[in-house]
């Protein structure tokens, strides 16, 4: 199988905006492995690939006129089931919220999707996302992808689980203690929790719940150091409110509060997976 999925975001964004892949060619190298790799792993625990695939048409097509979706135009991606997509459930993990189906996206997320990426899925978390592994009784349990028998950490298991398998170019996850910088270090990632604010949580909250935990952010998770970035500059910057459309302007975090992204999560194994791996051997204890 292609490792094309494997390769960092930045360099993905780059080999789109020259031709060298198209939007939807990399948005089925990614559906291929999460079809090869998603059944032992449980990472994306909801998925919309019609409307994936529309939408990465549309992007291809947008290219060949000469236009500019933004930084992750094209770019597979796939967010934290804590955020709100536009028809796809939002359940923390709670079994009473199963039924809740979002009816707009969170902030974070239309940042996302303005920037250009393509969303396809939704990632899985423990329950009300505490805990230090991906367990909930809506949607089961998420496994390492470099041992199947272990955890891949929480609360953003599922999302670091779809960056080292390929399986998704970009995440999103949400931190309080360590929920994204404990999945990237179990899963040989990169993790990121940022300056408390920089990155709005409008849209990322229990179905009633009209406060956030006063020490929880947003943040990315990626493949690389660089791609932290990428995705922090598209996601950060003041909340525009509920009527107010986001603009390029107001998303734009000064560097003077991003300052340096700092190495959250242990520098990234190679993601190379052998596929043998996540297919014959449940037991078996890291890929090379």
């Amino acid at each position: 199988m292609s490792d094309i999925a494997l390769k960092s975001a930045s360099t993905l964004a780059a080999d789109i905006k020259a031709g060298r892949i198209g939007c939807l060619e990399l948005l089925e190298a990614s559906i291929a492995r999460l079809e090869r790799h998603n059944p032992a792993l449980n990472a994306v625990i909801w998925q919309d690939l019609e409307q994936a695939r529309s939408r990465a048409r549309e992007a291809d097509a947008a290219l060949a006129r000469g236009e500019d979706w933004g930084p992750l135009m094209g770019l597979p991606t796939t967010i934290k089931e804590s955020y709100d997509f536009a028809g796809a459930p939002t359940t923390w993990g709670v079994p009473e919220l199963k039924d809740n189906v979002a009816s707009s996206h969170a902030v974070a997320t239309q940042r996302l999707l303005d920037a250009g990426a393509v969303i396809y899925g939704k990632t899985n978390v423990p329950l009300l996302l505490s805990d230090w592994q991906s367990f909930n009784a809506i949607y089961g349990t998420t496994n390492n992808p470099w041992a199947l028998d272990r955890t891949p950490g929480g609360s953003s298991g599922g999302s670091a689980v779809a960056l080292a398998t390929g399986m998704s170019a970009v995440e999103i996850g949400s931190d309080i203690g360590a929920s994204i910088r404990n999945p990237a270090h179990y899963c040989g990632v990169c993790g990121h929790k940022p300056t408390h604010g920089i990155v709005p949580l409008r849209g990322h909250s229990t179905a009633g719940s009209l406060a956030h935990p006063d020490i929880s952010v947003g943040g990315p998770l990626a493949r690389s150091v660089a791609d932290l970035e990428l995705i922090l500059d598209a996601i950060a910057g003041p909340d525009d409110g509920p009527t107010a459309p986001p603009t390029a302007s107001s998303r734009s975090a000064p560097r003077a509060r991003r300052a340096a992204i700092a190495l959250d999560s242990v520098q990234p194994v190679p993601w190379v997976l052998r596929d043998s791996i996540l297919g014959a051997d449940s037991h078996s204890a890291s890929p090379s």
